[in-house]
C-alpha cells in the first residue's frame, strides 16, 4: 500500500538532494537545469501539503497540536513561496539570485525538520493505515495533475483562515 508519510519524506530527499547539487552547479546553464526543477516541486508540494496532507492533520492529529503544526507549516510555506519569488525575479547565478534560493533552501530546511518532529509523527499515530493510503493515492493524483508545477497554487496563505476553512 502507498503511504503519504513516505510520499512527503521522498520529497524532503529529493529537496535535500537538489539543494547540494546546487552547491556543485557551475554557469547559468547547470544552476537553471538544477534550480527550475526544485523551484517547482517546492511549490507543488506545499500546494498538495495544503490540499491533502493538513486537511487530514487538522481532522486526525490528536498526538501534538494538530492546529498549531498546520499554522506553523502554512507560515513556513509562505516564506518558501517567497523566496521561490525572489529568486525568480533576480538573473540566475547572481548575488541576488544566491540570496533568495539561500533563503529558500534556509526556510524549506527549517519546515523539513519541523514537520519531521512534530507533524508527520502524530500523523502516523492518529491515522490508520487505510487513510494513509488513501492521502497517498490522492497526493499522486495531484502531482500528475500538475506536472512541472504547471497550475498549482503559489499565493500566500492566510494560517488562521487556512485553519478556519480546513478545521
Amino acid at each position: 500500500m502507498a503511504d503519504i508519510i513516505d510520499l512527503i519524506f521522498e520529497d524532503h530527499h529529493w529537496f535535500r538532494q537538489r539543494f547540494f547539487y546546487l552547491d556543485s552547479a557551475t554557469g547559468e546553464a547547470e544552476l537553471r537545469a538544477v534550480w527550475e526543477p526544485l523551484a517547482a516541486r517546492l511549490e507543488t508540494h506545499a500546494d498538495a501539503e495544503e490540499a491533502i496532507f493538513y486537511p487530514a492533520l487538522l481532522k486526525r492529529g490528536d498526538s501534538g497540536d494538530p492546529k498549531e503544526e498546520t499554522e506553523d507549516a502554512i507560515h513556513d510555506h509562505n516564506e518558501i513561496r517567497d523566496a521561490v519569488k525572489a529568486a525568480r525575479a533576480e538573473a540566475v547565478g547572481t548575488p541576488g539570485w544566491f540570496a533568495a534560493v539561500g533563503e529558500a533552501r534556509k526556510q524549506n530546511g527549517q519546515h523539513m525538520d519541523e514537520e519531521e518532529r512534530e507533524g508527520l509523527p502524530d500523523f502516523i499515530k492518529s491515522a490508520t493505515g487505510q487513510l494513509r493510503h488513501d492521502l497517498a493515492m490522492q497526493w499522486l493524483q495531484f502531482y500528475y495533475e500538475h506536472p512541472a508545477g504547471r497550475g498549482v497554487d503559489e499565493t500566500d496563505k492566510d494560517p488562521e483562515a487556512y485553519i478556519r476553512d480546513h478545521d
